[in-house]
């Protein structure tokens, strides 16, 4: 099972240590697509702290995260799953998981970033600011920047097994499963029964909650059509569309009663 997380705008801070080594990332055929992206990120913070923070959408109280990028290449670096925060990764609760949980997170959970592409939550990077929805003057935007490689890598990296992706739209951009990965993959909207809308904060939470309960369970769908039956023993209520076309992604709406 591969498991598709967006990243959190939000980032705890790396601290010192030792710095980023962009050859140890995994999913090594992005390495060329990063190094373009840090390039021209740490070059526009360094040199235009202004421009820099019109172009990442920052407001006056972050302009901090400029200075921050501009300094990536020697921050220091902890694993992905210290570094992202928010709502969805308090409810994973990745650093109280136990021992084959744990490993079970480092082999499934794909975490995708405007930067960095797509990284494991053992990857250690530096804490950065630079969303998917960001244009580089250089690069363009970077979903569309990303697209290309991740078609050459990810078909591998999901080999036969489940995709669960709990992406939210633009990191979606990026990379659109296709074929026969397609037909293996299922979306998971959350949505409040009663009124059957999403609510946000609690569609967030309840998506960690998922991650969290099929990794601490040791379940292994190897199909959407098992990933209900996962999501179903593990107490959700679940209600699943088959496109029943080829190429063609499971949607999943997961009903939850209480939205706090």
């Amino acid at each position: 099972m591969l498991v598709l997380l967006p990243p959190s705008e939000g980032k705890a801070s790396a601290g010192e240590g030792a710095p980023l080594e962009l050859e140890s990332l995994s999913l090594p055929g992005l390495a060329g697509a990063r190094e373009a992206v840090l390039a021209e990120l740490v070059e526009l913070c360094a040199a235009d702290e202004e421009k820099a923070r019109e172009i990442l959408g920052l407001s006056e109280g972050l302009r901090g995260e400029v200075a921050k990028n501009a300094g990536l290449r020697a921050a220091g670096a902890r694993p992905a799953g210290e570094i992202y925060t928010g709502v969805l990764y308090d409810a994973l609760g990745l650093a109280t998981l136990d021992k084959a949980a744990k490993r079970r997170a480092a082999d499934s959970l794909l975490v995708f970033s405007g930067l960095w592409g797509a990284v494991r939550v053992t990857d250690r990077i530096p804490s950065y600011r630079c969303a998917m929805g960001v244009k580089l003057p250089g690069l363009g935007p970077l979903a569309a920047h990303w697209r290309a490689p991740m078609a050459e890598v990810l078909p591998a990296a999901a080999a036969e097994g489940l995709v669960l992706d709990l992406r939210s739209a633009a990191y979606a951009a990026a990379w659109k499963p296709k074929g026969g990965v397609a037909e293996r993959t299922a979306t998971v909207r959350v949505l409040h029964a009663p009124t059957r809308k999403v609510v946000s904060h609690f569609n967030k939470a309840t998506k960690g909650r998922i991650v969290r309960g099929l990794l601490t369970a040791g379940a292994v769908p190897a199909s959407p059509a098992e990933l209900v039956e996962a999501l179903r023993g593990l107490g959700y209520a679940v209600e699943a569309e088959a496109t029943g076309k080829a190429g063609r992604a499971w949607s999943l709406d997961v009903l939850v009663d209480d939205v706090h």
